[in-house]
């Protein structure tokens, strides 16, 4: 039933594809990996983060990558099932490592990032270890760009994406530009727009923006000249400074709401289930600027609660957690 104005969550599953690897943030803030005196470890991954928060919110939830058959690999699994999200869709290989993720968090809460993946498990990935049975009967299927860096993930990517849209799916993108993964910024932007246009609906950041369009400008110019014809929405998250949403019809900005911001990794991830798990079950939302305003401030208020708390998955809200910032 919808609170306020804030549509239902919906019970269609979302099927999110990609990488999920443990994050070692430093047990102290604003220092340097080489100064940090300990570090904690922190299940991380843009598109686990999204599944984890659709099943946080309520809503049905599957992960399909692929693990290093070692402990590290088996405890992620493991945090996906507790957190309510399907595993059905994991593989595990014998002979590479689960990926890591050394991360700095600065003064301000932004993150650096030294990754060890030489390969790890999640780009060994085969078109043939799909399971194709669990992403057709998904509603929505999720995804970034890193799978698309290197070869079989990437061939993984592609047909998973395929047989997605063959379904029926509504495809969603969120690149996460992560720079140091890549061979080269041109590279990364090149293959973060080669799948471009099979996407329904896009999220940026504003650094990505910039970074995608080759421009220092925020505005809706430049948002614009990233719009495709087959887009049915378009999301520009802006930090402290909320959100942008353009469709065919109608755009506009919605509100951030003003936390403490401790550390904002997964926040956007946040913010991508939120709207995900409400538009899931009445894609009509999406033509509807009213309830799609309503969504995004739920959306907003995802992504601000997931930045009051260190790390993404334990950060991430439940829909009375959002409900009560939102009424606040």
């Amino acid at each position: 039933m919808a609170y306020n104005g804030v549509p239902s969550t919906g019970n269609g599953l979302i099927v999110s594809f990609g990488e999920m690897l443990i994050d070692f943030v430093p047990t102290v803030s604003g220092v340097s990996l080489a100064e940090a005196p300990g570090f904690l470890k922190a299940p991380g991954g843009a598109p686990a983060n999204v599944a984890i928060a659709v099943a946080r919110l309520g809503g049905k939830a599957a992960f399909v990558g692929k693990l290093g058959d070692d402990e590290f690999g088996h405890m992620l699994a493991g945090i996906l099932k507790e957190n309510g999200v399907r595993a059905d869709g994991i593989n595990f290989d014998q002979g590479a490592r689960t990926a890591l993720a050394f991360v700095t968090l600065r003064a301000d809460g932004e993150r650096e990032f030294m990754f060890y993946r030489n390969p790890s498990a999640d780009m060994l990935l085969k078109p043939e270890e799909l399971n194709l049975e669990l992403i057709r009967s998904a509603k929505v299927f999720h995804y970034g760009s890193i799978s698309l860096i290197v070869e079989p993930c990437r061939s993984a990517h592609l047909k998973a994406m395929e047989v997605a849209k063959d379904a029926g799916c509504l495809l969603s993108y969120d690149p996460n530009l992560r720079l140091p993964l890549w061979p080269s910024p041109e590279e990364a932007r090149l293959q973060i727009k080669s799948i471009w246009d099979k996407a329904d609906v896009i999220k940026v950041s504003d650094v990505e923006l910039e970074f995608l369009t080759e421009s220092d400008k925020i505005d809706d110019a430049a948002a614009l000249s990233l719009w495709h014809p087959n887009l049915k929405l378009l999301l520009v998250t802006l930090g402290e400074h909320g959100s942008r949403y353009y469709t065919k019809n109608f755009h506009g900005s919605v509100e951030a709401y003003h936390v403490n911001t401790v550390d904002t990794t997964g926040a956007g991830d946040a913010f991508v289930g939120a709207l995900l798990t409400k538009i899931v079950d009445d894609q009509t939302i999406l033509e509807d600027e009213a309830r799609l305003r309503e969504v995004l401030k739920f959306a907003n208020g995802c992504g601000a609660i997931t930045t009051i708390k260190k790390g993404a998955i334990p950060a991430l809200p439940t829909e009375a957690d959002v409900l009560n910032l939102i009424k606040g």
